[in-house]
């Protein structure tokens, strides 16, 4: 099993950064690829952010892409999410999520085995 802690949202003003971390423990990290997901009050939970087990392929949400960017340090088994020109709509309760299938683009949440508690992002317009 994999137990992963996200940590680093917050209130921020849109047009601001933030940068959330995924911490894992209790199975190889590096086994997984690693996404990360969002709900928003209201919504369903949506993909945003894709790393495979080694970090050489990055998947994106349209809604995201040259705004956020997904990267990975296995060494110290984390994961991260640095997210740049922030705007009201991506407030939401960001998740990390591991997937025991490594490689390749996999969107749907139900694909992902094990998940974190969420960190909620606000963006103030």
């Amino acid at each position: 099993q994999v137990q992963l802690v996200e940590s680093g949202g917050g209130l921020v003003q849109a047009g601001g950064s933030l940068r959330l971390t995924c911490a894992g423990s209790g199975a190889t990290f590096s086994n997984y690829a690693m996404g990360w997901f969002r709900q928003a009050p209201g919504k369903e939970r949506e993909f945003v952010a894709r790393i495979s087990w080694r970090g050489g392929s990055t998947y994106y949400a349209d809604s995201v892409k040259g705004r956020f960017t997904i990267s990975r340090d296995n060494a110290k088994n984390t994961v991260y999410l640095q997210m740049n020109s922030l705007k009201s709509e991506d407030t939401a309760v960001y998740y990390c999520a591991a997937d025991s299938k490594r490689a390749g683009d996999s969107r749907s949440d139900t694909k992902y085995d094990y998940w974190g508690q969420g960190t909620q992002v606000t963006v103030s317009s």
